[in-house]
């Protein structure tokens, strides 16, 4: 309570000789046209508040956004995951590079890097002006700068997250591309069979609605199908000039 309190007041006294700074600097400004300057004051606080300021202490997770991301130890150095990052700007891709680090860390997932990869230079001359026989030309360059970041000994569901998880809060100006290695046994020729044929007996009902429907042969079948309402109301049967209000259906 006193740390609040105590809060209030420095912002309260710090708004108010602010305001009175400003005052004084605009009306140096004018004395200063006209040759006259006069002292500024420097501000003091008082001592009680000065030592409860200087005690004050930032909560954990500010201060950590002050130092170098922490880190977890691989225990056996098996490459998962990597991910690159581009961008057209030193400083985006060191902020998101950053902020993946320290996701790492909290999801308990061993990284390595940022390790700064070779840059990426293009150039192109074109002339300065719509006429294609401008003589006149110019030239452009964009470097790409990219970052690479290791994942080791995590498992493919956390790998996943984290990888969600940067995605929705990826910065702007900051392209991804991430590569995700999971290892099989000696049967996944077999298991990719099994999954081929579990993922057509899910589709084989939506299946049925592309094509030639082999199940309406009949003629009492299509027209029960043709005067169904929602059939109708599909095609727009059942609007204001729909067929359906004027009888023709």
């Amino acid at each position: 309570m006193a740390d609040s309190l105590a809060f209030a007041l420095i912002s309260t006294t710090f708004s108010r000789e602010l305001y009175c700074e400003w005052g004084r600097e605009k009306q140096n400004t004018s004395l200063k046209a006209r040759g006259t300057i006069l002292p500024l004051r420097e501000y003091k606080l008082p001592p009680t508040i000065q030592k409860e300021v200087e005690e004050l202490r930032l909560p954990r997770s500010v201060q950590l956004t002050y130092l170098a991301p922490l880190r977890r130890a691989a225990k056996h150095g098996v490459k998962v995951a990597d991910l690159q990052l581009r961008s057209y700007s030193a400083r985006n891709v060191e902020f998101m590079a950053d902020f993946a680090l320290r996701a790492a860390y909290y999801l308990k997932l061993a990284a390595k890097g940022p390790t700064p990869l070779p840059r990426i230079t293009e150039r192109w001359t074109v002339p300065k002006s719509n006429f294609v026989h401008k003589k006149s030309q110019e030239n452009f360059e964009r470097i790409t700068l990219r970052r690479h970041i290791e994942i080791l000994d995590g498992h493919p569901e956390t790998v996943q997250i984290w990888l969600g998880f940067l995605q929705k809060y990826m910065y702007h100006g900051v392209g991804m591309k991430a590569n995700v290695y999971e290892f099989g046994g000696v049967n996944v020729a077999k298991e990719m069979d099994q999954q081929a044929d579990e993922l057509q007996e899910r589709v084989k009902e939506r299946l049925k609605l592309f094509g030639r429907r082999k199940d309406l042969v009949k003629k009492r079948d299509v027209k029960h199908l043709v005067h169904d309402s929602l059939f109708k109301g599909a095609y727009g049967s059942l609007g204001p000039m729909g067929a359906s209000q004027y009888g023709h259906m």
